[in-house]
């Protein structure tokens, strides 16, 4: 990964995105290269012989120097800055992933995507219990400084969006930043980006997503994240990817429980079971990020009157009320169906 705040040359973006806008390079492909290589340019040169020695049947199409500045040109219009890891603007947590975009297209406030962010996700068929939650839950995060982050879709994703107007929100879209997805949308982004909010696109412009496109997207709302709120999931919904992506990105997991009656809250009370963390205030997200940030939450509670309550227990008070913890040898993980996956460890002689 680049130094925080190093900048490209503009001939060093230039070559990075024709790299990545060629055939048969993805995100883990190009960084192999680009270690290998030292730079976009001499990759570039040797694509068409890496090609012939895999055995390709034919040659691979290269990005063309025009067709990338003419992506550039049409970015730039657009408002659109095509960033590589490291560079203001590009996510912190995002550049640590191993398959994180090389260059990540971002349009609207590049502070917006520098700050801690929070992804809520959930049902595109939402209750409306749902939707007040996650508009409750995602204003009470923006006003304890969090950015949230989601997918501009219907349902939850739209609710949290809406919610954090204000206080900061960042849209990730599944296609190229002149292609919205769903179209009816581009006034709620609009707002976002008007109110000092962001969207960010791995996809070029001209990018119409399509259904293999989103996961792609899911794994960028987890890497952005320190962790994740699933509210509402159905049974193999695309949410309880998102929950997946993030156990494996090291990411914390959490869900809203639902009426076990509702379709909809089938897979959020799976995640629960498997150890996903229970969420029915901003605060228990609060907590259980607060020992991986650097400086810690400042969020206001009081009781309905006005009247403030107690704060944290100290050192020792806590060590009374210990969390229960999961017993030695049990490795739970999160299958994108919803189901535990429970392995037990072999245990190692003496």
């Amino acid at each position: 990964m680049d130094a925080v705040n190093k900048s490209l040359s503009d001939a060093e973006r230039l070559n990075r995105l024709r790299l990545i806008r060629s055939d048969n390079v993805g995100p883990r492909t190009f960084n192999s290269l680009l270690h290998h290589f030292g730079n976009a340019r001499g990759a570039l040169e040797r694509l068409p012989d890496l090609a012939r020695r895999g055995g390709a049947d034919r040659v691979a199409r290269i990005c063309s120097e025009e067709d990338a500045r003419g992506e550039l040109a049409a970015s730039q219009r657009l408002g659109v800055g095509l960033l590589a890891p490291g560079e203001a603007g590009y996510p912190p947590r995002l550049a640590t992933l191993d398959d994180a975009p090389p260059l990540l297209g971002v349009r609207g406030s590049l502070d917006a995507s520098m700050r801690p962010m929070i992804a809520i996700v959930g049902s595109r068929n939402a209750s409306g219990a749902g939707l007040k939650f996650a508009g409750q839950l995602a204003r009470d995060l923006g006003e304890a400084g969090f950015v949230i982050v989601s997918g501009l879709a219907r349902g939850i994703d739209q609710a949290a969006h809406r919610a954090t107007i204000r206080s900061g929100t960042v849209a990730v879209l599944a296609g190229g930043h002149d292609k919205i997805y769903p179209p009816e949308h581009e006034d709620l982004l609009a707002a976002i980006i008007e109110a000092g909010g962001a969207a960010i696109s791995e996809m070029p412009l001209g990018h119409v997503p399509r259904a293999r496109d989103f996961p792609r997207r899911n794994r960028l709302i987890s890497g952005c994240a320190l962790g994740v709120v699933v509210v509402e999931a159905a049974h193999r919904s695309g949410s309880l990817i998102t929950a997946r992506m993030a156990a494996e990105q090291g990411r914390e997991v959490f869900a809203v429980p639902g009426s076990p009656l509702d379709p909809r809250a089938a897979g959020a009370n799976d995640l629960i079971k498997q150890g996903a963390t229970l969420v029915t205030e901003a605060a228990d997200v609060i907590h259980a990020i607060e020992p991986i940030m650097e400086h810690p939450v400042a969020f206001p509670l009081s009781e309905p009157d006005g009247e403030r309550l107690a704060g944290d227990p100290q050192a020792d008070e806590r060590a009374h009320h210990k969390p229960a913890r999961p017993k030695p040898g049990v490795d739970r993980r999160f299958d994108p169906d919803g189901r535990n996956v429970v392995r037990h460890r072999p245990h190692r002689a003496a």
